[in-house]
């Protein structure tokens, strides 16, 4: 009787230790919750999100979500998620926005990083340094989400949503500037000469190579970029060189942004946009999910059982902070109830934020109930600001109200 119960606890454990069967039990949930995230206009992809939280709090897989073939899969997915942030940049069209966008935005982001670096640092007690760089890389905007919601409501081209994506536009700048000087906060800690000299090498050599790129506009006709296989291997090859540079002095993430932001301008317009699909498809139907996953498990799920003040306290917060920034700085030009509608859909943080929040966890530089904190409340302002904003459209903009009966 014994030896049948051990042999099937060794068969329920080698299932359990599986992980191609893991990887599946993750990709079908993130398609069947993530579907009906979609009908609630919520990115199909926080699916993943949702069960790392859940995972956090329950996790028959540890074997499997702590070994080293999972932790290198979900940086795969780390580094690709930020290789199609850096292709989706387009620093051209951040340079054409000037006057009022340009003052809006950085009006915004320092007004949400001086109260969120005052929360972090008073609440958590976090170094003064780290508390800037955290609240400044989560003040940028996850405009992303919002583009779904702009388009269904015949708004995407209208004033309201064009101010919206110029703001992300000229936002992305500062997501640059927020991933380099978090990689080079976390190559520096080492705290040695050969160290600091070895990042700034690396750091100089990557925005040389990626300025040299750029500068190679011109010269790219003689590149022969007919077939997509090509075009592919090419961005696989840049991205991977990136990385290896970056790698070397532990700035592999910043590799990856500008590694994106590179082949935008490297590879013609007209060839770039038969490839684009594939690679997204490659990132965010494969890697993404599971770097999603990977930093939910690192929460820490006691605390946040217990602290359920702090966590809707630095949510209101950012929220706050947003939609009175722009309200502020848009009341005149927009009035009152725009200004908000813009403020609430700007709190969207689908963007580089967690990536610098998981490597401050990673190299010990924040405690986990930061980080728990700060993932938390990042996943509930995902959640909620798709529906209030679809909400308040419906009800403040009468060109919302029209556009959805045409869509019933």
């Amino acid at each position: 009787m014994d030896k049948g119960k051990t042999f099937k606890f060794k068969q329920i454990k080698r299932v359990m230790i599986n992980i191609f069967l893991f990887l599946s039990i993750v990709f079908f949930f993130t398609l069947v919750i993530g579907r009906q995230l979609e009908k609630i206009r919520i990115p199909w992809i926080f699916a993943s999100l949702i069960l790392g939280v859940g995972l956090a709090f329950w996790n028959p897989f540890e074997a499997i979500t702590s070994s080293e073939t999972f932790e290198f899969l979900a940086n795969l997915g780390m580094y690709f998620l930020l290789f199609i942030i850096g292709f989706e940049i387009d620093l051209k069209d951040a340079k054409k926005h000037t006057g009022f966008l340009v003052k809006t935005t950085f009006f915004i982001v320092l007004f949400e990083t001086f109260f969120g670096s005052l929360f972090i640092h008073f609440v958590m007690g976090a170094e003064w340094f780290l508390s800037l760089v955290i609240a400044f890389s989560f003040a940028t905007v996850g405009e992303a989400i919002l583009v779904p919601i702009l388009d269904e409501f015949k708004l995407l081209k209208r004033k309201i949503g064009q101010t919206i994506m110029s703001i992300g536009a000229v936002d992305n700048i500062l997501e640059v500037i927020s991933l380099s000087i978090a990689v080079f906060i976390i190559g520096s800690s080492s705290e040695t000469e050969t160290g600091l000299l070895t990042i700034t090498a690396s750091f100089i050599t990557l925005f040389l190579l990626t300025t040299g790129l750029r500068g190679l506009e011109k010269q790219r006709r003689g590149f022969q970029f007919h077939d997509l296989e090509v075009i592919f291997f090419v961005s696989m090859a840049m991205l991977f060189l990136f990385l290896g540079i970056g790698d070397i002095a532990g700035i592999a993430p910043l590799g990856a942004l500008l590694a994106g932001i590179s082949l935008k301008t490297f590879i013609p317009k007209r060839r770039l946009k038969y490839i684009e699909s594939e690679i997204k498809t490659m990132s965010y139907g494969f890697f993404a999910p599971i770097f999603f996953l990977w930093v939910c498990l690192g929460i820490d799920a006691p605390y946040i059982s217990t602290s359920i003040g702090l966590v809707i306290g630095i949510s209101a917060l950012t929220m706050g902070a947003k939609v009175f920034a722009m309200w502020v700085a848009g009341r005149k030009r927009f009035k009152t109830k725009k200004s908000i509608l813009m403020g609430i859909g700007l709190s969207a943080k689908f963007s580089i934020g967690i990536v610098i929040v998981k490597m401050f966890y990673d190299n010990m530089l924040i405690t986990q109930e930061l980080f728990s904190l700060i993932v938390i409340s990042n996943i509930i302002l995902n959640l909620i600001v798709p529906l209030l904003f679809s909400e308040l459209i419906q009800r403040w903009l009468p060109l919302g109200r029209r556009a959805e009966k045409k869509l019933v």
